[in-house]
């Protein structure tokens, strides 16, 4: 028998993070900006929906358009845009799965094995999160490092009270609440995965440029 259960498709819950402001793109719902002629959340949904049992979508304006992806959306329980944790406890409390899996929406390139490979650290790991972490340029330089991608994570279910508790005591930062629990970070660094992967388009240009790749 293996020395670890594993993690099925089925019991995950996909959730696509939307619910920014959008500040660097002049404040425009980014996830409904176009992207090869398609709202760019609708690319990382489709990239999502085969790793995954079922979908859930955080956003905060243009809900209709959100719904209209087919999946349920769910805004912020936290007023003010208060970041990305505010979408992780949209998506824990609505999550009728045993584990989370958050993917942003500005970044519609990534691994169609993310949620496998998640899941098979997190299982051998015993973790509670599994975090991405992965190739970035260094500051300065033209090297490389392996750097951690929080809002690509997997998240046990039962986390939702510890991020209940952290949020009200006023806390916002996500490697700050991750630490406190057990955490597997996993390289995406392998010979065939792509180095666009992970690349998040922050600003119109950065899209635009992701576009022409």
């Amino acid at each position: 028998m293996p020395a670890h259960a594993s993690i099925a498709s089925a019991d995950i819950t996909g959730l696509l993070l939307a619910g920014g402001r959008g500040s660097r793109m002049g404040g425009v719902d980014k996830g409904l900006q176009p992207f090869n002629g398609e709202p760019l959340a609708l690319h990382a949904m489709r990239r999502l929906a085969p790793q995954v049992g079922t979908l859930m979508v955080n956003a905060n304006r243009n809900l209709a358009e959100y719904e209209a992806f087919g999946a349920p959306v769910w805004p912020d329980s936290l007023a003010d845009y208060p970041g990305p944790l505010a979408g992780f406890l949209a998506g824990l409390e609505h999550c009728a799965t045993p584990w989370l899996l958050t993917v942003p929406c500005d970044t519609p390139l990534f691994p169609p094995d993310l949620a496998a490979r998640l899941a098979e650290a997190a299982a051998a790991s015993q973790a509670d999160i599994a975090m991405v972490v992965a190739p970035e340029p260094a500051d300065g330089g033209g090297t490389v490092e392996l750097r951690p991608q929080p809002v690509f994570c997997l998240l046990r279910a039962s986390l939702r009270e510890s991020l209940l508790r952290y949020t009200a005591a006023g806390g916002r930062k996500v490697h700050a609440w991750i630490a406190q629990h057990r955490t597997v970070q996993v390289p995406f660094d392998r010979p065939g995965d792509a180095p666009d992967a992970f690349f998040n388009a922050n600003t119109l240009a950065e899209l635009h440029a992701l576009e022409n790749r």
